[in-house]
């Protein structure tokens, strides 16, 4: 009997679409022992892409108190099957899981698909999706679903450059190399490569033994920590939590607000995080045990 893997995911991009499949391939390619089944989560009214830009900041209240929008149902296919692996894609909207993801979370159908069923997570990123992350594996656990394996694929340039390419692909739809400015996102040879991933997953998911995939997804370059940002998420987490309780009880104000959200971002971005910068780099020997400890964790599936 055929074993039935769900590949489900939310892009707008088409990005995440692209490695979810990448990493599905070694299942398709053995159909005579899988079924796979792609369900990309569908909102009641979806995001538009490329983002007006007022749109994009007027995101961030929602996204970060993580309030769920509307979904559609899911296929019937889904709805009517019991999956033996979850791949599950994910984008991360202001250091928490987007909305579409949340919502799907949060709604009627989840606990049915994901309860008792090993999952593993699947992001395409910027650079900062550690603590969105943690929030996951909260909804995981309540949803009593098994987390066994994480993939996190990000942009390898700076902080800085990678800011500059992310709005203007966000905001243009210009993902590809322009002036001085490389390509946003994942790079195509990293998203092309990511099949090894599957061959990994695929080979624990045959045994029937998952103790081993996440430190062999690890080894192979599935998870990268920088200490840094794991620092400027959480300074992030802690100014995020303000400002949007600030604006959703100050609906009479939501505009002006977010245009003062808008410029106070870019000044965070562009001033404070490299002043928070500065003192991580001068106690790195002193916190050097911690900071190892700290990597091994995020780069685990565990919850604290």
């Amino acid at each position: 009997m055929k074993k039935n893997i769900l590949v489900l995911y939310y892009t707008q991009t088409g990005q995440l679409e692209d490695i979810v499949k990448n990493i599905a391939r070694p299942f398709e390619n053995k159909n005579e022992e899988y079924e796979v089944t792609y369900y990309n989560i569908k909102l009641k009214e979806d995001f538009p892409f490329p983002w007006p830009s007022d749109v994009f900041f007027n995101t961030f209240p929602e996204s970060y108190l993580q309030i769920p929008s509307e979904i559609l149902p899911p296929p019937a296919e889904v709805l009517n099957k019991k999956f033996d692996l979850i791949l599950f894609g994910y984008q991360v909207w202001y250091l928490t899981p987007s909305i579409p993801t949340i919502s799907f979370l949060k709604s009627r159908y989840a606990a049915d698909i994901l309860k008792d069923t090993p999952v593993v997570t699947i992001s395409g990123t910027r650079n900062m999706w550690m603590l969105s992350q943690e929030k996951l594996k909260v909804y995981l656990k309540d949803l009593k679903a098994q987390l066994v394996g994480n993939i996190a694929l990000v942009d390898r340039h700076d902080n800085y450059t990678s800011v500059l390419t992310i709005l203007r692909w966000m905001t243009t739809g210009k993902k590809e190399k322009s002036g001085m400015l490389p390509a946003a996102g994942v790079s195509d040879e990293e998203i092309a490569g990511s099949g090894k991933y599957g061959e990994i997953i695929e080979n624990h998911f045959s045994q029937d033994n998952f103790t081993k995939l996440q430190p062999e997804l690890v080894k192979n370059g599935a998870v990268e920590i920088r200490p840094f940002l794991v620092r400027v998420e959480k300074v992030g987490n802690k100014i995020f939590t303000v400002w949007s309780n600030l604006i959703i009880r100050k609906k009479e104000k939501r505009p002006l607000l977010i245009k003062f959200f808008k410029v106070y971002l870019m000044a965070a971005i562009w001033i404070i995080s490299p002043i928070v910068l500065v003192p991580h780099l001068l106690t790195t020997p002193v916190f050097w045990f911690k900071r190892k400890k700290q990597r091994e964790y995020l780069q685990g599936i565990n919850l604290k």
